[in-house]
């Protein structure tokens, strides 16, 4: 394993005059690797909204990552509506005998009508895993759907997992469709240092959920915290809790400093064999690499989840300024289409001339193009009504217009997951070469694809339609 740290000086924007650095740990080779013995909890919504696809990806998803467990690994399952089901009272080892009876009882299980019930399956998981000893406890969380008390959810699973000591229980989520709430998820995820993912295209469902969990179980570094992060008052870390590094793909931890930042940083964490690691962090200035461009999409996710959770209006308005400033999408700004060749026939008809060069689409002359406001390409806070009424993911989704369409085709899914994913350093200094106006409409486009390394994968997603 090996890792460093990058520093931006100065900031490229002015939203926020501190700098930004971001910590990148990368795994060994799989051979100098050891993964860690897990305890595996699945939790399921089986509410009639996951009705047909919803349901069936996940069953296969799950069937699929129930035969990678290894012999000295257990597992359980939990359906949840209404009510709750276990597939067996207590934790089973992951024999094959027991991985044909859970699957056999998961291909019976179907949908029920009835309400959302989040707080006690996850309760019922938690405490399956609170006496875990020796190796990671994971839960996994699925749902399509919103519910009234997500913040005590989260407060209360803080409160419990600060208690459990190390190694407590990871906390990995999953949304299908827009009527769930992502940054409750997200937040529920960042707690229990795990990952988040969501999809909103159906067909998706299963390669996804089976990378989350891919992701999961090839974990080599747990308990991750670097010295001085919580020392030193005048830096901010956006991640409350450092996620595990997994073999599958890089770890990025990003935030904000001023004054001078610490000359040496170590990373601490435990190993698979729960032996102790302890690595020196490589501090660079990144001079040709722009950290406030590549990382604006992180960052304002990270943000929108913790001013979801605190409601925090100062939170909101620092989202709202930063994506303005970047051309990110978020939940407190709206896009707005302006016809240029409206512009240019204005201009040229007229005589007028433009008002400032800072603001080019403001022009003396009554023959203003007209402005579109399009329809909030964010993906929201959940819909309790539509959760309550059990709707289907997908249904009922107003027409956006063929642009907006085109764009929220080009920024879901694919890439928004990746972005939380650094892997490839030569591409962000590849983009840093870049003039201001190309750049800003790669941000718009792909949302901050600048920074991933990946984007063959990304092309293959989004591309699909010659889009």
């Amino acid at each position: 394993m090996f890792g460093g740290v990058l520093l931006q000086s100065p900031p490229l924007y002015d939203h926020d005059q501190r700098d930004m650095f971001c910590v990148y740990l990368l795994p060994g080779s799989q051979k100098s690797t050891e993964v860690f013995k897990k305890e595996v909890v699945f939790v399921i919504d089986i509410t009639d909204s996951m009705q047909g696809r919803p349901l069936e990806a996940t069953k296969n998803a799950i069937s699929s990552a129930m035969s990678k467990l290894g012999p000295e690994d257990s597992f359980n399952i939990i359906t949840f509506s209404s009510e709750t089901s276990l597939f067996s009272t207590s934790m089973e080892l992951a024999s094959k005998e027991a991985i044909e009876r859970a699957t056999t009882w998961l291909s019976t299980k179907s949908t029920v009508e009835g309400s959302t019930c989040i707080s006690i399956p996850l309760e019922h998981a938690y405490e399956m895993l609170s006496n875990t000893s020796g190796s990671l406890p994971m839960i996994f969380l699925i749902t399509d759907g919103a519910v009234e008390d997500e913040r005590n959810i989260c407060d209360q699973m803080k409160k419990r997992l600060k208690n459990s000591g190390s190694l407590c229980p990871r906390i990995h989520t999953f949304g299908i469709g827009s009527f769930c709430n992502h940054y409750f998820l997200r937040m529920l995820a960042m707690i229990g240092r795990g990952e988040f993912d969501a999809v909103c295209d159906l067909d998706l469902i299963d390669n996804r959920i089976q990378k989350l969990f891919s992701n999961a179980f090839s974990t080599v570094l747990a308990d991750i915290t670097v010295d001085a992060f919580n020392d030193h008052e005048q830096i901010e870390v956006y991640s409350s809790c450092i996620p595990d590094l997994s073999f599958e793909s890089p770890l990025t931890i990003c935030g904000r400093y001023e004054g001078s930042f610490p000359d040496t940083l170590k990373a601490k964490g435990i190993l698979g064999d729960l032996s102790s690691f302890v690595m020196d962090l490589k501090i660079v200035r990144a001079k040709d690499i722009p950290l406030d461009r590549v990382l604006s999409r992180q960052e304002i996710d990270l943000l929108t989840a913790q001013a979801w959770l605190s409601e925090n209006k100062q939170l909101e308005q620092k989202v709202a300024q930063l994506s303005k400033v970047t051309c990110n999408i978020s939940e407190y700004t709206r896009m707005v289409l302006l016809e240029k060749n409206k512009i240019d026939k204005a201009i040229e008809s007229s005589g007028a001339q433009k008002v400032k060069k800072t603001d080019p689409h403001k022009i003396k002359d009554p023959l203003a193009p007209r402005k579109t406001l399009l329809q909030s390409l964010s993906v929201g806070f959940g819909d309790l009504t539509a959760t309550a009424e059990n709707i289907r993911p997908g249904f009922e989704q107003q027409k956006l217009p063929d642009a907006a369409e085109v764009f929220l085709k080009a920024t879901s899914d694919c890439c928004g997951r990746m972005c939380n994913r650094c892997c490839c350093m030569c591409c962000i200094q590849c983009c840093s070469k870049m003039n201001d106006q190309c750049a800003i409409v790669l941000t718009q486009i792909f949302t901050a694809l600048a920074f991933i390394g990946c984007i063959e994968c990304c092309t293959l997603c989004c591309g699909q339609d010659g889009q």
